[in-house]
């Protein structure tokens, strides 16, 4: 058996890179209120991708060890396959956000397609480090370089949540006439007495109160918005029914200070849950803005 393992290198590199590949596919195959596959049938397509793609990361070494350049086409190959696959991601999410009582938004489908294509690019990394450890150096180092690359690419599968750029506080909802507010913050103005007490009755308000001046700027990605929204409907619920516009979950800014002010409409009534699945919304990475790292003189022209 020792032996085997000496002599045949490449194979015995190869198949530990395809082996921790496909388990760092999964390891960052989630499945919750928010991630797509949430299906067997989806998670079938995803992990079949994650093999083909631990074996072209691991076949790849032997490739560059022969000096077998021409192989490495492959990886090119595989690079347009997962635009593919974030086509399909955008595509399917996109279709299915039509229905939804309280979309998702263009801008959190456009993150999670992004995130299932650089996945694949993560297995294709441990697969390559698993396999060129275990082939150029005693095959048991393959696996130590597999269990630290699989450590590595699960440092990327939890992004920042709201919690990281803003502090959340419960708000009073309140109505002056037809006018709703939350706090201090004008929401809309609701005409018809029946809606009316459907908001007194149902209505939960959140401010949203920014750390900084970039968290500020994130927090009015009309986008970034729309994702908080549907994470906490998909999660508490949402009291309203197809056709009903005037009962949709809103957010609205203080255009002095950069609160943001949401009102829920939530099956289950409970201020304090509310507050906390909006803490953990997740930021999206398109919506993210860094002001403050913008080097910009106010005296005269910006230097190079």
């Amino acid at each position: 058996m020792w032996a085997w393992l000496v002599e045949q290198k490449y194979t015995v590199g190869i198949i530990l890179g395809v082996l921790f590949g496909v388990l760092a596919r999964l390891t960052m195959l989630r499945t919750d209120y928010r991630q797509y596959p949430t299906y067997p049938h989806g998670k079938i397509i995803h992990l079949s991708l994650g093999v083909i793609a631990a074996g072209l990361g691991a076949v790849a070494v032997p490739s560059l060890l022969d000096k077998n350049y021409t192989a490495m086409t492959f990886l090119a190959m595989a690079a347009q396959q997962f635009r593919d696959v974030r086509n399909m991601e955008r595509q399917t999410l996109s279709k299915i956000d039509s229905m939804e009582l309280v979309p998702r938004g263009a801008t959190y489908i456009e993150g999670i397609a992004m995130v299932f294509e650089g996945r694949n690019y993560l297995v294709i990394f441990t697969a390559f480090a698993t396999a060129f450890f275990g082939i150029v150096f005693p095959w048991y180092w393959g696996i130590v370089a597999g269990i630290a690359a699989i450590l590595f690419t699960n440092m990327f599968k939890t992004g920042k949540s709201l919690s990281a750029i803003a502090d959340a506080n419960i708000g009073r909802v309140w109505l002056d006439g037809p006018n709703l507010f939350v706090d201090d913050i004008y929401i809309m103005n609701i005409g018809l007495s029946d809606t009316q007490n459907v908001i007194r009755k149902n209505a939960i308000g959140i401010v949203l109160v920014p750390k900084n001046k970039n968290a500020k700027v994130t927090l009015a990605n009309p986008g970034q918005r729309q994702a908080l929204l549907h994470d906490v409907s998909t999660i508490m619920g949402v009291h309203r029914d197809q056709g009903e516009p005037a009962l949709v979950p809103l957010a609205k800014l203080n255009m002095d200070d950069g609160r943001l002010a949401v009102l829920l409409l939530p099956q289950e009534c409970d201020p304090e849950k509310a507050r906390q699945v909006a803490m953990n919304s997740p930021v999206l990475e398109s919506a993210v803005r860094m002001p403050s790292e913008a080097h910009v003189q106010t005296g005269g022209k910006a230097g190079g």
